[in-house]
C-alpha cells in the first residue's frame, strides 16, 4: 500500500508466554494424587479381607456340615465251640462273635440298617458275620456285636494250617466289613454306606485281637 515503508519490520502479533509449572502450587496435585490413591488401596485391601473371610467362612461351614464315612474298628474277635472233622474231608465248625466299634465324627446322627462281615482266611472266604441295625448318635460312639456258627468249613488245603493256627493260638484273618444306614439330617434321611478292609491277628487263647490295620475300601 502506498504510504508504507517497504523496509519497516511487520509487527508482530502480541505473544503472551504459558505460565509455567513453577506458578502452580505442587501440594495440590500431590494431595489430590495421594488422597485418591488412599481411597483405592482402602477399598482394595477391605474387598480382599471380606473375601478371605467369606471363603474361610464357607470352608469352614462345608467342613463342619459335609458327611463323612462312619469310622469302623473290630474292637474284639472271639472264637469258640470249634471242633473239627476228618471226615469224609477235614473241616471246623466253629463260632465267631465280632465286636465292632463304630464312630460318627458327623453332626448329624447314623442309624444302621444292615452289617455284614466277611471272614477270609489265606485268601479264601470262611464265611459271613451279620448284624442287625444299630444306631449312632451325633459325634458317638456305638458297639455292634455280630456273631455266625461256620459250619462245615472246608478251606482244603488252607484247613491243616487253620487248625495248627487254632492250636498255637494265634490266627489272621482278612475282614471286609459292608454296612449300609441313612443319615439324620434335620427331617431329612439320606442314603450313606462305608466299607473298610482289616487284617487282624487274633490271640485266640486270651480272646484280644494283637495286632489291626484297616483302610477303606
Amino acid at each position: 500500500m502506498a504510504g508504507e515503508d517497504p523496509k519497516a519490520t511487520p509487527s508482530l502479533p502480541d505473544y503472551k508466554p504459558l505460565p509455567s509449572t513453577s506458578s502452580h502450587d505442587p501440594n495440590d496435585t500431590v494431595l489430590i494424587s495421594s488422597s485418591s490413591s488412599s481411597y483405592l488401596s482402602s477399598t482394595s485391601r477391605r474387598r480382599f479381607v471380606i473375601s478371605v473371610f467369606l471363603i474361610s467362612f464357607a470352608s469352614i461351614l462345608i467342613y463342619i456340615f459335609w458327611p463323612s464315612d462312619p469310622r469302623i474298628k473290630i474292637e474284639r474277635v472271639k472264637i469258640s465251640h470249634v471242633r473239627v472233622h476228618r471226615r469224609p474231608v477235614p473241616s471246623i465248625d466253629m463260632t465267631v462273635l465280632v465286636t465292632l466299634k463304630v464312630s460318627n465324627a458327623d453332626v448329624y446322627s447314623f442309624d444302621f440298617t444292615d452289617l455284614d462281615v466277611a471272614v477270609d482266611y489265606r485268601g479264601k472266604t470262611l464265611g459271613h458275620v451279620s448284624s442287625d441295625g444299630g444306631h449312632v448318635t451325633a459325634f458317638g460312639t456305638s458297639y455292634l456285636d455280630a456273631e455266625a456258627e461256620l459250619e462245615g468249613v472246608t478251606v482244603f488245603p488252607d484247613v491243616i494250617h487253620l487248625i495248627h493256627d487254632l492250636a498255637k493260638g494265634s490266627v489272621e484273618f482278612d475282614t471286609v466289613t459292608d454296612t449300609n444306614g441313612k443319615l439324620g439330617v434335620w427331617f431329612f434321611r439320606f442314603p450313606l454306606k462305608a466299607k473298610v478292609a482289616c487284617g487282624i491277628e487274633v490271640n485266640t487263647v486270651n480272646q484280644t485281637i494283637s495286632r489291626q490295620s484297616c483302610s477303606p475300601v
